[in-house]
């Protein structure tokens, strides 16, 4: 077997080469799946106008994301990690075939008014073909703990936050430019040959990993095994803590999914809107490279909080003037520093998290912090758009705010954010002051548990 440093990349050595390939696959898919929703959203929002409407399809994702995660997690431990993957592309892809030929043969007009059921179907369908991509998203750090060596993991996660940007510049440019002018028809097309042209090259790659197999009593290497994951979790100090954490991010954040795009749509058109997150992802792609060469430190715990402390004190300023420039320049700030925190908290799990574990443990942290935010989705929009606009248009919001803050559609959104931001930032600082911070420090500086098992290193020989 090839070796390389434990402490950086070496992209030439062997498992590392299978890395660069997954991460092409991942690259692919993501832009596919993620141009899927993003154009459903914004065809969505231009076909009938309701911001209430943008605000449920963000809420039918959040709350699919979260009722999936824990089995999604399970059906990445209890089979091989590339089988899953291809899996994900084949399920996805008939989806997508179906939802074409309902969107060709829906009658004229099917799509305009947001009460319309035919609507609605389309959508729901569409939405399980992208989120049966999220198996991928559970089964790529487990591939980062199986590939790359414990003291390279962070910069291997910096790569996949690279991925993610590269993946979210493409998509952005491709979805707003595809229903700007071909409606979703040219966008499902497009899914369907990358889809395919993924599940055959994920059948080219061999990766080195050990049959799966039991790891607890009660785990009959089938069912979810939610007591033992439960067990694992529990077992760490300060883990809990840190899913906790991020819920209630996510909560707040789940504001964000549902008005962003309105906000953006009522400033610039969809096609500027589309090209604007496109040079942003660019801010993705330079916070994950930064990730990749430097790493996280020697706490990813307090580089993820103080990274979170900066994120909501962007999100309180940029909202405060009705400029496209003010947004832009919020946005590229956490377009940069995501890749940081995401890397930071799946570098936690993968250190602290024995492998054959981690793929529930990934799921059910993806559960757990989104398991709020569908909530927070769907009453989020329609209470800014029955209450907090017309509030701030006319009504006693703008007059006890004053004209300095503006009135308005787009500035009833502005103080959704404004206001999301303090919450977030007071939570942030609570949680650097907390002891479950400290003592989740301390549990990854003492090492971890339980590295891959032995048979990925004989399988490699």
């Amino acid at each position: 077997m090839a070796t390389t440093d434990a402490t950086r990349l070496d992209l030439a050595e062997p498992r590392q080469r299978v890395f660069v390939h997954v991460l092409l696959d991942v690259l692919l898919v993501s832009v596919v799946n993620w141009t899927v929703f993003f154009a459903v959203t914004f065809w969505v929002y231009l076909e009938t106008r309701s911001v209430l409407a943008t605000g449920v399809i963000a809420g039918i994702f959040l709350a699919a994301t979260a009722l999936t995660g824990i089995w999604f997690g399970s059906l990445v431990d209890h089979h091989r990690k590339t089988q899953v993957m291809q899996a994900s592309s084949v399920v996805s892809a008939v989806v997508y075939a179906v939802c074409l030929a309902g969107y060709l043969l829906a009658p004229a007009g099917s799509f305009r008014d947001p009460a319309e059921p035919w609507l609605w179907v389309f959508v729901v369908t569409l939405m399980a073909g992208v989120i049966t991509g999220n198996l991928r998203s559970i089964a790529v750090p487990t591939l980062v703990t199986l590939l790359v060596p414990e003291g390279a993991r962070d910069r291997a996660n910096g790569l996949v936050g690279t991925v993610q940007g590269v993946s979210f510049l493409a998509t952005s440019v491709v979805s707003g430019l595809l229903v700007g002018y071909d409606g979703m028809r040219s966008v499902l097309v497009l899914a369907l040959v990358v889809l395919v042209a993924s599940v055959v090259h994920l059948s080219t790659l061999r990766v080195p990993e050990p049959a799966p197999r039991r790891t607890t009593a009660g785990d009959d290497g089938h069912g979810v095994d939610l007591r033992g994951t439960l067990r694992i979790v529990g077992g760490v100090p300060g883990l809990p803590a840190l899913i906790v954490f991020s819920c209630v991010n996510n909560v707040l954040g789940g504001s964000f999914m549902s008005l962003m795009d309105a906000y953006g749509l009522s400033l610039v058109s969809v096609q500027v809107w589309g090209l604007l997150w496109g040079v942003l992802s660019t801010g993705a792609i330079v916070g994950g490279l930064v990730v990749a060469r430097s790493g996280l430190g020697a706490n990813p715990v307090r580089t993820l909080l103080l990274v979170n402390v900066v994120l909501w004190t962007v999100t309180i300023l940029f909202p405060l003037r009705t400029s496209v420039w003010l947004l832009a320049a919020g946005l590229m700030v956490y377009m940069v520093l995501s890749p940081f925190a995401e890397a930071a908290e799946q570098t936690v799990l993968q250190r602290v998290v024995p492998f054959e574990r981690q793929g529930r443990v990934f799921g059910f942290a993806q559960s757990v912090e989104l398991a709020a935010s569908p909530l927070t989705a769907f009453l989020v929009a329609p209470f800014t758009e029955l209450v907090v606009i017309p509030a701030m248009t006319d009504g006693a919001l703008a007059r006890a705010i004053g004209g300095w803050f503006g009135t308005g559609a787009d500035r009833g959104i502005a103080l959704v954010f404004v206001v999301t931001g303090a919450l977030g930032l007071l939570f942030t600082v609570a949680a650097l002051l907390s002891g479950p911070y400290r003592r989740l420090s301390a549990a990854y500086a003492a090492g971890a548990p339980g590295p891959v098992t032995a048979a990925v290193v004989a399988q490699d020989r």
